[in-house]
């Protein structure tokens, strides 16, 4: 009988047992089920979670989740599946939980408090979303929450206070969101804390000296707020830190040198703070720094020679202070050295001879200082070389020739130096070298034949040197030339062979030489020329009609030579000509009163004896000769009245078809119908080309009409123009003029200044050309669609406005993020009504708010980042490394 009691019981337990964990797993799904009920799941991700056919625990096998031994789910994994919608309170239910992610999706709603209801947590990720509204209180009574990554989303509210009550936490990251108030005091309580990162915020008030009592960390971020006060000295108990991140924090005052006693320490980002006095020389102490960034601050004094002892510095950038005396001869020793940055300071004296000789110097810019002395010939010893700026400087000597082997240089920029000397041969045969510059210095000697035979060069300024001889050949036909700057030299000789072919040059600057001989026709292979000056050297013949019709060139200055007969009548007719000088030549005959020239200041046509006309006084001489042949006109007047009468004929036939032709133009969509001249039949604008462009203005001021506008900004009319002949569409903006601007004439005159009132709705244009890689009037739009009305549409059809973005900008979710922004920004500022736009003022505000805040810490969409390198950049140098 006692063995039957105790089966019984044996069995009633197991049943128990049994009954309670099925119902328990039960619930569990039911739980999933209502979770997944509130998320949008466009990927169909989520398509296994499911009510179950049969068998327990078959949610342990759904996506994302992993349950423990007794089938209760302990993990949840749900990041990067592009879920947006709800995040369900039905999260409390999962009593097992210990790990949730919901990071790199598209959540924009709030997150609910019932989560700290989950006791078993250990690890809470809902970084790379969109939440909204105050951060969970309540996580600080989580006693097991060892990490917590809420980064780049928009909350906002103060920072939680009983966060401090979490000990267990080791990382904390709140980055990239918009928490406001102070860093409460309370978070000294977190003392297991390795990583804390608040940067990208609205935080304010003083950094609490109390974190100077977290023993164990090892990072901390605080960057990009608006901190009151310095750094504080309690900052020197925190012996295991090994990054320190407070750049652009509004921080001032002096640099502690209490810093100097973190011996772990190896990156130091105080760049674009206000910091004021000296750089603590305990800096040298710090042998494991290997970053060094105090950049755009104020720091005053000498550099101090301590540094030479951090023998693992890869980077060090003082860059935009007020430093003042020499370098430390013993920077030439750092072995590890890749970059060095002191440009914009009152530095003086010589460079460390060494400088790159046992190191892998790659970026070396001590521009714009008072360096003198002779430019180290060891900077390339490394190979490794990339950029060499030293420019506004009184470096003197020659140019090193060790320079004309370093196969990694891509920048070379010396101008405005002292050097002298020739230019080492070998530079043109460096194939990755993009930009030379070694204007105004005292260079002698020949250009090199090998600069001519270049295959990566697209800017090369030689100006203001002693340069002598002729120009090697070939040197414009480089075929990736794009500016060649040789002004103020002696160069010589003729210029007629250097245009055979010049496929991408665009500027080209050859003034104040002695080059002689005629301008050739071959010009005309620069199709590209935007900017032509060969004003001051000793040019003769005639100026080819070929120069007039270059479609691109805007700026040409001939002025201070020889060029005799007349000015091309094609002058008038030249697609982009806005700027002429002709002046001090021997020009002679009537001055052409179209295009250009007929608003061409007078000043730019003197001292040439023979021309006479339009801008300047009429020909007389002409009149003259007119009378001497009037016999000979008198022999032909009947002859002269039959053609004459003839020729009227003709043209009435002439202008009637021309009007048909008109007509049936117009009706095809061709703009060309009002004709908006003023009493004399005279153009009254100037069209300024800002780029290269392919039309007239009288193609422009054709266009202008209310059939044509797409838009009204805060001074103008914006319209479509459509130019037939180069298969086009361009926008138009037609200015209005401010009281004070107009003198006489009606409202409908065009403006021909712009006041200083910036105009939003052009600026959102720009913003949207720049986010989607499109152009105005794209032919992808659609007929009579802008950029604008596609992108509205796409918000009136609820479609996806990450298609619209350029994708050549990247893919990474927090850049297409921070582009977004921008574009609802560019929405604001072409809104259909003027007094909906923002004023300029609230765009730059709203702009630096749409900063690259974004940050995470994972690397599993592609875009590779850590939460142990800085969370934004300032200068491209952090990059590199």
């Amino acid at each position: 009988m006692q063995l039957k009691t105790q089966l019984w019981f044996s069995f009633f337990f197991l049943f128990l047992y049994c009954y309670i964990g099925c119902y328990a797993i039960d619930e569990e799904v039911t739980v999933l089920l209502s979770i997944k009920a509130g998320f949008v799941d466009p990927l169909y991700s989520l398509l296994d979670w499911k009510s179950p056919a049969g068998g327990n625990a078959a949610h342990c096998n759904w996506t994302g989740v992993w349950c423990n031994s007794n089938g209760a789910v302990e993990k949840l994994d749900l990041s990067h599946m592009n879920l947006s919608g709800s995040v369900s309170d039905d999260f409390q239910w999962l009593r097992s939980l210990s790990s949730l992610n919901l990071s790199y999706n598209d959540f924009s709603s709030s997150f609910p408090n019932s989560i700290s209801n989950l006791t078993a947590l250990k690890s809470l990720d809902v970084s790379e979303n969109s939440f909204v509204g105050g951060f969970p209180g309540g996580l600080g009574r989580v006693v097991g929450l060892t990490t917590l990554n809420a980064s780049s989303n928009n909350f906002s509210g103060l920072l939680p206070e009983d966060l401090g009550n979490a000990t267990s936490l080791e990382s904390l990251d709140l980055r990239g969101n918009f928490f406001q108030g102070s860093i409460p005091k309370s978070f000294k309580n977190m003392h297991k804390l390795k990583f804390l990162g608040l940067s990208g915020n609205n935080l304010t008030g003083k950094i609490p000296g109390e974190l100077g009592q977290l023993s164990s960390l090892e990072s901390i971020i605080l960057g990009y707020n608006q901190f009151e006060g310095t750094i504080p000295v309690e900052f020197g108990n925190l012996t295991n830190l090994k990054y320190l991140d407070l750049a652009i924090g509004n921080l001032g005052g002096e640099i502690p040198a209490e810093l100097g006693r973190l011996k772990l320490l190896e990156t130091v980002y105080l760049y674009k703070n206000n910091f004021e006095g000296r750089i603590p020389a305990a800096f040298g102490n710090i042998t494991a720094l290997v970053f060094l960034d105090l950049s755009v601050n104020m720091l005053s004094g000498e550099i101090p020679a301590e540094i030479a002892e951090l023998k693992n510095l890869q980077l060090l950038n003082f860059m935009s202070n007020r430093l003042s005396g020499s370098v430390p001869a013993g920077l030439g020793g750092l072995t590890q050295l890749q970059v060095l940055e002191l440009w914009n300071n009152s530095l003086s004296g010589p460079l460390p001879s060494d400088l790159g000789k046992n190191s892998p110097l790659q970026w070396l810019d001590v521009s714009s200082n008072a360096f003198s002395g002779e430019i180290p010939a060891s900077l390339c010893n490394g190979g490794n070389l990339l950029k060499l700026i030293l420019f506004n400087n009184t470096f003197s000597g020659p140019i090193p020739g060790s320079l004309s082997t370093c196969l990694s240089l891509a920048r070379v920029r010396i101008q405005n130096n002292f050097l002298s000397g020739t230019v080492p041969v070998g530079l043109g045969k460096l194939e990755k070298l993009d930009r030379l510059e070694l204007a105004n210095n005292s260079l002698t000697g020949q250009i090199p034949n090998d600069i001519a035979s270049s295959t990566s060069l697209s800017f090369i300024d030689f100006s203001s040197n002693r340069f002598y001889s002729s120009l090697p050949s070939t040197i414009l036909s480089l075929p990736k030339l794009q500016t060649f700057m040789a002004s103020n030299n002696n160069l010589e000789g003729e210029i007629s062979g250097q245009f055979q072919d010049c496929p991408s040059l665009s500027g080209l600057d050859l003034s104040s030489n002695h080059f002689s001989g005629s301008i050739p026709a071959s010009i005309a292979s620069c199709q590209k020329l935007v900017s032509l000056n060969l004003r001051n050297n000793q040019l003769t013949g005639e100026i080819p009609k070929e120069v007039a019709m270059l479609p691109t060139l805007s700026t040409l200055d001939l002025s201070n030579n020889s060029l005799t007969g007349g000015i091309p009548e094609n002058f008038g007719i030249s697609p982009a000509l806005e700027v002429l000088n002709i002046s001090y030549n021997k020009l002679q005959g009537p001055v052409p009163i179209n295009g250009v020239l007929k608003t061409i200041n007078p000043d730019d046509l003197v001292s040439n004896a023979g021309l006479c006309g339009g801008v300047l006084p009429p020909c007389s001489g002409k009149l003259a000769f007119t009378s001497r042949q009037g016999s000979l006109h008198a022999k032909h007047i009947i002859a002269g009245w039959i053609i004459g009468i003839s020729s009227f004929l003709a043209i009435l036939i002439a202008l009637f078809g021309a009007r048909m032709l008109y007509r049936r133009w117009y009706s095809n969509g061709s703009c060309f119908e009002e004709r908006f001249e003023t009493g004399n039949g005279e153009w009254p604008w100037r069209l300024m080309a800002f780029q290269r462009l392919g039309f007239t203005t009288a193609d422009i001021l054709a266009c202008i009409k209310e059939s044509n506008v797409i838009g009204m900004g805060a001074t103008g009319t914006v319209y479509k123009a459509e130019m037939p002949r180069l298969n086009a569409v361009v926008a138009v903006k037609k200015l209005w003029r401010s009281a004070a601007d107009i003198e006489t004439g009606s409202s409908n005159d065009l403006v021909g200044e712009v006041d200083e009132k910036i105009d939003i709705y052009s600026f959102g244009v720009v913003l949207l050309e720049l986010l989607t890689g499109k152009y105005p009037l794209d032919p992808e739009f659609g007929e009579s669609v802008d950029i604008v009305e596609w992108i509205r549409r796409k918000v009136r059809d609820n479609k996806s406005l990450e298609e619209a973005l350029d994708p050549n900008v990247g893919n990474c979710k927090h850049v297409q993020e921070e582009m977004l922004l921008v574009l609802r920004l560019a929405l604001l500022c072409t809104a259909k009504l003027p007094k909906d736009r923002p004023s300029m003022r609230d765009v730059i505000t709203m702009l630096g708010e749409a900063k690259p805040r974004r940050k995470s810490s994972s690397n599993n969409d592609g875009c590779t980042t850590n939460k142990d390198k800085p969370v934004f950049t300032t200068s491209p140098v952090n990059g590199l490394l």
